[in-house]
């Protein structure tokens, strides 16, 4: 699977934020309430959007160890990481940061989620995690890594996995046929087998119950309004992008599409978040 452009990373960070679930969020940071220190690993980590939305509901010292298969976007994270924090110093190849009463030790690995799921849950974290990920596997692999965590009885809280649902303002006469066509571009292979797209979450929570974990999971869409005109054209341009690749709406609707779609001034694009713990 490719990294994904920091540009765009950046780009949708504060939508990513705003669309988290706060019930789930709040279930898992109680669920370790009790503990001084966590650590956590999480997987395709990107720019470390995921360790910035999650830090402020678990326990006051935290390491985590971000992951991800593109070395040049550990090293965004790594930047990025340094630039957000209150305070922050080197200590050998971690990071040590201060955050809002937190104190985060962060170190930075580079892994193959195909070849490497194994040794990576392996290092037996207290938690895993995982942001706008999950869509991106086949369910294969989905049943493969619940296997891995369950073997382990470790849980996971994951966000922002696409579930299909898209609503744009104003409406189009090939809306239908566009996300029908999105969806099997969803489906299509993103380096670990045929996609789960849309149906990842409930492919995980069946795979988590079926194995004895408890799970919840709750919407975490994506809502777009005209303030946010930059991102509703970026996910627009990406839609008709792959909606062309697929061959199944002709070039010339799709160009009308998305020339309609420039003056968009709400969206909504649905997500699911998932929390799956021991019983």
């Amino acid at each position: 699977m490719s990294g994904f452009s920091p540009d765009w990373l950046a780009l949708r960070e504060p939508a990513d934020h705003a669309a988290r679930n706060p019930q789930l969020l709040a279930a898992v940071g109680a669920h370790f309430s009790s503990r001084p220190s966590l650590t956590i690993v999480d997987l395709g980590c990107g720019a470390g959007s995921n360790l910035r939305g999650t830090y402020s509901a678990l326990p006051a010292r935290q390491h985590w160890t971000l992951v991800d298969f593109d070395e040049r976007l550990l090293g965004v994270a790594r930047e990025r990481l340094a630039a957000w924090a209150d305070d922050v110093r080197e200590q050998g190849e971690e990071l040590v940061l201060s955050k809002g009463g937190k104190t985060i030790t962060v170190d930075t690995r580079e892994a193959d989620l195909n070849k490497d799921l194994e040794w990576v849950l392996g290092w037996q974290p207290d938690l895993v995690t995982a942001a706008a990920l999950f869509d991106l596997t086949s369910k294969r692999w989905l049943e493969r890594f619940v296997a891995a965590l369950v073997s382990q009885n470790v849980p996971l809280y994951t966000v922002l996995t696409y579930d299909g649902r898209e609503q744009w303002q104003p409406k189009h006469d090939a809306d239908a046929r566009v996300l029908a066509a999105f969806h099997h571009h969803q489906h299509s292979d993103k380096g670990f087998g045929p996609a789960a797209g849309p149906d990842a979450t409930e492919a995980m929570a069946e795979a988590f119950r079926k194995s004895g974990f408890a799970v919840s999971t709750g919407e975490s869409p994506w809502l777009i309004d005209e303030s946010q005109r930059e991102l509703a054209e970026a996910l627009t341009k990406g839609i008709a992008e792959a909606v062309t690749e697929t061959g199944h709406v002709d070039p010339a609707t799709v160009a009308d599409w998305l020339e309609a779609k420039r003056a968009t001034v709400s969206g909504l694009v649905g997500h699911q978040d998932l929390w799956a713990r021991p019983v």
